[in-house]
């Protein structure tokens, strides 16, 4: 069988693994299982993308073992092909602010060890407006850039839903001056999207996917959207904590902790806008039981938010459930 045969097979599949950016499609070919990752044409671009995945994959390999390895690349039709890791997905038996297996945050420290220490000179080129290395507050207000982008795409189709929510007209404005008062720190390379369907769980290791949003920046960074997503019970997040400052060099993770509360204070922004337009658009085809997970969500992570913003985090199910009520009535 060809790549473009194999392409095929996987593009007419129909029980695909999709997320925001690609269909995952897990195939048997002569040489083992593979998965074929097919770009989604029309995904909306809601998070910074530097890389292409590949890329990304290429470099880390010679540092990181517990990641896909690349069997191809096509460019037209545009797709990839790993290897298939067998395992259970950790949020498919541990979800989202439930405890996590602990050899599971040790491999994450692992992880977040192993890709510091990879040299820049070994990382894929920067573009020439990327911040200058340790430029913590310029990394910042590039993440926060994109945030605001994504907000004035939205605003005016959103602009009646963003309101009833709490969301208000300039939502970054509480953290705007904030960012020149991040510590420097040493750039490394970030997985940037690590969360618990990103995670594959064998016996004995935890294998990590979806390389795509993959940054060169603040370390701090990445152990503050990691906490964002993984939504750890409060001693659990302790724990990474402590074992990310013990086991990384020094100099990646020093700064007081108000650094990593301002990077999680723009992720909950960020989600309270992303995630009411994406879940907008999911409710129109979710069957009753998912459209109320979803509300519930999207009600949490704007609670979330409003508290950044310093207004009383009592938004409510319901509340959310009328105010998106166009979308998923129809």
């Amino acid at each position: 069988m060809t790549w473009l045969e194999l392409y095929g097979r996987a593009f007419e599949a129909s029980d695909a693994a999709a997320g925001y950016y690609n269909r995952n499609v897990g195939l048997l070919t002569a040489g083992g299982k593979v998965n074929v990752r097919i770009p989604l044409a029309a995904a909306d671009t809601m998070d910074l993308r530097l890389w292409r995945e590949e890329q990304v994959l290429a470099c880390i390999r010679p540092y990181v073992g517990r990641v896909p390895e690349l069997r191809h690349v096509c460019d037209e039709p545009r797709f990839q092909v790993h290897h298939f890791i067998e395992g259970r997905v950790l949020d498919s038996f541990s979800p989202r602010g439930s405890s996590v297996p602990a050899n599971v945050l040790a491999d994450v420290v692992t992880l977040m060890d192993q890709l510091v220490r990879i040299p820049q000179e070994k990382a894929p080129e920067l573009p020439a407006h990327w911040p200058a290395y340790g430029d913590s507050g310029g990394f910042g207000r590039l993440l926060a850039g994109l945030t605001h982008q994504v907000h004035s795409t939205y605003v005016d189709e959103y602009r009646e839903a963003f309101s009833e929510l709490g969301i208000p007209a300039d939502p970054l404005a509480v953290i705007e001056p904030l960012w020149d008062t991040l510590t420097p720190r040493p750039f490394a390379l970030l997985h940037a999207d690590l969360h618990r369907k990103n995670m594959i769980v064998t016996d004995d290791a935890t294998w990590f996917l979806d390389w795509e949003l993959a940054l060169w920046g603040d370390p701090m960074y990445e152990i503050g959207i990691h906490f964002h997503k993984m939504d750890y019970p409060e001693d659990q997040r302790a724990d990474v904590f402590r074992q990310w400052r013990e086991r990384l060099p020094a100099q990646f993770t020093t700064g007081p902790l108000d650094d990593l509360d301002l990077y999680m204070a723009h992720e909950r922004i960020k989600s309270a806008i992303v995630d009411t337009v994406r879940y907008s658009k999911q409710l129109a085809a979710a069957a009753r039981p998912e459209r109320e997970f979803l509300i519930g969500r999207l009600a949490k992570k704007v609670n979330a938010a409003l508290r950044v913003w310093g207004s009383p985090p009592d938004l409510t199910p319901e509340r959310v459930a009328v105010t998106l009520a166009p979308w998923w009535k129809g």
